[in-house]
């Protein structure tokens, strides 16, 4: 690809342009390819997500796949009016100043436009790109050079937090606790295009001691919200989250990683030692229930108390945790436990609390139960007195 664009670099009048098209979900595809742009002697002046694919195409069905293409707008380095740059050598801290206010001017300009999920996190490329692919290198004060990946390290995080500050309409994001910051920034990202969907993936694993002995197998069914794992990784630094601290909320599968749907997180939530529960094994038989977490809830009362109506669970450490239990408890029906939950507990008395629920309301797919049960505990804020 860099002999490619060397080549074109070449061939191009100096007033001249190219336009790259490119779709990839994995940011190291990214990173490749932007090293050739950078190294063919190109400088990257925008960017912008175009519709090219068809939802309906066999590749997309029950996958999260982009439905656009960033269309890469360059310009040779030769050009007269960065000819002057060519020999500069860029100020690292002057770039990483200059970064955050690049993306804030550009965020909203692409959301007035419609443009939210993975199709923004790449659109903001062009801008962040050309404050560094204007000068021939980028130099740190101790004379190091600073690479291509370490750059794009800051744009990933830089891009997460400016989307947050979207994402809860101008609040302050730090008054959210990492694990809600990640699920927003989560479902934001997988809401481009057609990949709002509830997403499953299926791995084999053995099960049984037995099947383990014969070589057989069962497919273990795992739903969530799915992205790929390096690009899951980036934006959970880029708002100080570590995917490998919450696998309470995050479950890693290869190179997928899935955010777990609520109903998935009854036995961490409402369990006895909930703080500390590990997700146990699904049995085949949980599978043919309606609510998938109505027999975690019959195999909790067990364990630990009647559920005919009292609370007898903490309350989630985090304000995310206690959305999703306020959740599960209207869904499994449970209205007194779930006034009890937020008036006498006084969890509903949380500003945090209906301003995440709020936000997760928008980011939800319509299609999900999340979406309904979110707004349903809405529905209730008001008669409730908050």
């Amino acid at each position: 690809m860099r002999e490619s664009l060397q080549k074109a670099q070449d061939i191009v009048k100096p007033q001249g342009g190219g336009v790259i098209v490119f779709a990839h979900k994995e940011t190291a595809a990214w990173e490749a390819l932007l090293q050739a742009v950078l190294a063919g002697g190109w400088v990257v002046t925008g960017s912008w997500p175009i519709d090219t694919e068809r939802g309906s195409r066999l590749r997309a069905n029950n996958s999260a796949v982009l439905a656009s293409s960033i269309h890469l707008f360059c310009r040779p380095r030769k050009s007269s009016k960065v000819m002057e740059r060519e020999t500069d050598i860029g100020d690292w801290r002057e770039v990483l100043g200059e970064l955050p206010k690049r993306i804030h001017d550009w965020m909203p300009r692409l959301a007035e436009e419609g443009v939210v999920g993975a199709d923004a996190i790449f659109a903001c490329l062009g801008p962040a790109l050309e404050i560094f692919s204007r000068f021939s290198c980028v130099e740190k004060a101790s004379g190091e050079a600073v690479l291509l990946k370490e750059y794009l390290e800051h744009v990933w995080a830089t891009v997460s937090k400016e989307a947050i500050k979207m994402i809860f309409a101008g609040a302050d994001a730090l008054g959210f606790e990492e694990d809600a910051r990640l699920t927003a920034m989560w479902l934001w990202t997988v809401a481009s295009g057609k990949n709002g969907e509830v997403l499953t993936t299926e791995e084999a694993e053995d099960t049984e001691e037995g099947e383990e002995e014969s070589g057989k197998a069962t497919k273990r069914t795992i739903s969530g919200y799915a992205l790929e794992y390096d690009t899951a990784r980036k934006i959970a630094q880029g708002i100080g989250a570590h995917l490998e601290d919450l696998g309470h909320l995050v479950e890693i599968q290869g190179e997928t990683a899935i955010l777990l749907p609520v109903a998935a997180r009854t036995r961490y939530l409402f369990g006895k030692d909930s703080a500390e529960a590990p997700r146990g094994r699904q049995k085949k038989k949980d599978k043919q229930l309606t609510l998938g977490f109505e027999g975690e809830l019959k195999q909790i009362k067990e364990e630990s108390g009647d559920w005919a109506g009292e609370f007898k669970s903490k309350a989630g450490k985090t304000v995310l945790d206690q959305v999703h239990q306020s959740m599960i408890l209207f869904a499994a029906g449970r209205s007194e436990a779930l006034k009890r939950f937020l008036v006498e507990d006084g969890i509903g008395r949380n500003s945090l609390f209906w301003r995440l629920a709020q936000s997760l309301s928008a980011l939800y797919p319509t299609s999900t139960d999340e979406k309904r049960w979110v707004d349903g505990v809405l529905a209730r804020k008001k008669g409730l007195g908050f």
